[in-house]
């Protein structure tokens, strides 16, 4: 398994390397001794939570306040295309963006620390992302900002199908931003 670094801060993807043959394939989708190797506590994650998005669904912008919360993210049913953004103040990257597609044919696991907004849109019929976080979900920590805010001008690949209540109600990037600062 090999572990990249990204343009943010502190975010990390492993790529793991999948055997194929005839049968169909294998893959290891963590491994503690790399996520170890690379400042993270595998005992750290308690809870493990899995979505399921038809295409054009988004879901987020969603994030923590408080201590944050990291999370391991990988899509094991189709593909997303998954968006972060940095919001920790005094982070050199603050307020910067990386998108990466997560999909049941390279296995990315992608590592997000706390302090950072996440999203994914649903690229296929149907999409599972599944959740390893470091946290008991706390509502009242609870941050959002709507996934088509001009300020954040996040680029969404397709129409976007379907989209929570809770998310059309989301705030904007420069009323959280300010929270922040």
């Amino acid at each position: 398994m090999k572990v990249e670094r990204t343009p943010l801060d502190g975010v990390l993807l492993f790529r793991p390397s999948p055997h194929r043959d005839d049968r169909g394939l294998f893959t290891r989708t963590f491994d503690t001794n790399v996520a170890a190797e690379h400042g993270l506590d595998p005992a750290a994650f308690v809870q493990d939570s899995q979505s399921r998005s038809r295409k054009g669904t988004v879901r987020g912008m969603h994030g923590r306040s408080g201590r944050g919360e990291a999370k391991l993210v990988r899509c094991a049913r189709g593909a997303v295309h998954d968006v972060l953004v940095d919001i920790r103040p005094g982070s050199p990257t603050f307020g910067e963006q990386f998108s990466v597609r997560l999909d049941d044919q390279d296995f990315l696991t992608l590592y997000v620390p706390a302090g950072f907004l996440h999203g994914f849109q649903a690229l296929t019929g149907e999409a599972d992302t599944c959740y390893r976080i470091d946290r008991e979900h706390d509502p009242s920590e609870d941050l959002a900002v709507r996934y088509d805010d001009p300020g954040l001008k996040i680029d969404w690949p397709l129409p976007v199908t379907a989209i929570s209540p809770r998310d059309l109600e989301a705030g904007s990037w420069a009323r959280l931003a300010e929270r922040l600062a």
